[in-house]
């Protein structure tokens, strides 16, 4: 998932570091700051290895923020980027976390879960700007609200750059706990364990990307084909809330089984949890293991190393999605469904994705319950065959098609229609504002008019102001009665 890695470069980060053992044998006047981007070497160097896919940015901050490196998978650039760093004035924690968030939303919007990393020496400011003040004024009412928690599903993890018997670091490690609490979503603080070297911190971003960049290996059923495959990124634990309960803690099973396919119009675009890269990878073939290995027996003696050579189910489902323009409607959990399907970013290579709902049988409304769900050809002939979406029984106004949401494109379409009419005001008010009856045009269901004339009448009752929930719309039958 998407890493920012946030830097204090404020003038705490440049007091010198006593080394001892192979540092002090070496000469070497080490600060804060050398030893946070020693650590961030040790972070990059492990997602180098074993997370190619992950897209990290740099952003530093002190009493303001800067972005250094947006979102790249080039790490060489990251590093070059933390050789030009230079200190600047006193901690801030709220302003980092609010530059935090600005990147974030701007790149990733609010449904894509991303990784905080923040790198401080655990001295907790002084004044207003302290992560102390912040915390006390958390419920004051201000224009500018407190960063945490996040407005995405996110993880923060604190990395304090400091000696345990660091004076600064036991009146700031408090707060800090109190800082990934608010975070939620397993966030905590590491510090490094004994003395401050190059070795406690590179142990200490050794363990962070250990933790917190733990590959998600599984198996793809289908019948009796499979593939073990690899999910990046890996899916994040999820916590579903509904009105009367709390359910923490759900993961994906090891196991992922497709129940059926379904045409991608069809589908639609769902709301989501998370969306990950389907790899393959190599598969034996054993009893338990249901994948294709090869199309033939194989020798023990044979050289397995060119993957190219041996068949592969994630190919064949890959390319049969891909031609038939085809989703695959898998079980991640009990009663927890995603979708597997094509998706190209160009249109030369296309990746094999999955899509995770939210936990439900019934989280597509055009599509109901999934467990309702079924080949057509099983139905009776005597009964009608619907295609998706399936309409409503009643006429709405705003429904005369397929509601716009459901796909990307219209969305899109109606969003920028909206931003070329904002940019001409005030021209265009009468285009923007269509909010009386006596403005809309003559070729609307007359149900448009029934209900705003409805909402208009609600709205200029006295109460109208104490209104929490929104106005329930009139059945149209009703009205004309009444009338």
């Amino acid at each position: 998932m998407p890493t920012v890695i946030a830097l204090d470069v404020s003038l705490s980060m440049r007091r010198p570091v006593i080394s001892t053992g192979i540092d002090a044998s070496q000469n070497e006047q080490l600060t804060r700051h050398h030893l946070a981007v020693q650590g961030i070497h040790t972070l990059l160097n492990y997602l180098q290895v074993n997370s190619k896919l992950e897209f990290v940015s740099l952003v530093v901050f002190s009493s303001l923020y800067e972005l250094i490196c947006p979102f790249t998978r080039d790490y060489d650039s990251i590093r070059s980027r933390l050789q030009m760093i230079e200190e600047r004035d006193k901690t801030c924690i709220e302003t980092a976390l609010h530059g935090v968030n600005s990147v974030i939303m701007s790149e990733w919007g609010n449904s894509t879960a991303c990784q905080v990393i923040l790198i401080t020496d655990g001295n907790p400011g002084v004044g207003a700007m302290s992560l102390g003040h912040s915390l006390k004024s958390l419920h004051v009412a201000r224009e500018n609200p407190f960063p945490l928690p996040f407005p995405f599903p996110g993880k923060l993890s604190v990395v304090c750059i400091a000696s345990q018997q660091d004076a600064g670091l036991s009146q700031g490690l408090p707060l800090y706990q109190k800082l990934v609490d608010l975070a939620g979503e397993d966030s905590g603080v590491l510090v490094p364990e004994g003395s401050l070297s190059k070795t406690s911190v590179n142990n200490c971003f050794q363990k962070l990307a250990e933790t917190n960049y733990v590959s998600f290996q599984g198996y793809l059923k289908c019948g009796n084909l499979g593939s073990r495959i690899h999910l990046s990124p890996a899916p994040m634990s999820y916590t579903k809330r509904t009105d009367f309960e709390l359910v923490p803690g759900m993961t994906i099973s090891k196991t992922i089984e497709i129940c059926g396919f379904i045409s991608v119009s069809d589908v639609g675009s769902p709301n989501s949890i998370s969306r990950h890269l389907v790899l393959p990878l190599p598969t034996e073939k054993t009893p338990s293991m249901q994948g294709v290995v090869s199309l033939e027996e194989e020798s023990d003696a044979e050289d397995t190393s060119d993957e190219g050579k041996f068949a592969s189910f994630c190919v064949l489902l890959h390319g049969a999605l891909k031609v038939e323009n085809m989703a695959a409607l898998c079980l991640l959990q009990t009663d927890w469904y995603g979708f597997i399907y094509s998706w190209a970013d160009t249109k030369k290579k296309s990746n094999l994705m999955l899509t995770v709902l939210e936990p439900g049988a019934y989280v597509v409304p055009w599509l109901g319950n999934f467990n309702h769900l079924g080949p057509a050809d099983v139905v009776s002939k005597n009964v009608e065959v619907l295609a998706f979406p399936i309409k409503p029984t009643e006429k709405r106004s705003y429904s005369q098609n397929a509601p716009s949401w459901i796909r990307q494109v219209g969305l899109q379409s109606d969003i920028q229609k909206i931003l070329r009419h904002a940019r001409k005001l005030p021209e265009k008010t009468q285009n923007f504002y269509k909010r009386e009856c006596t403005l809309l045009p003559t070729n609307l269901h007359y149900d448009c008019a029934i209900q705003m004339g409805h909402v208009a009448n609600m709205l200029r009752k006295p109460f109208s102001r104490e209104l929490k929930n929104n106005i329930t719309p009139i059945k149209s039958a009703k009205f004309h009665q009444d009338q």
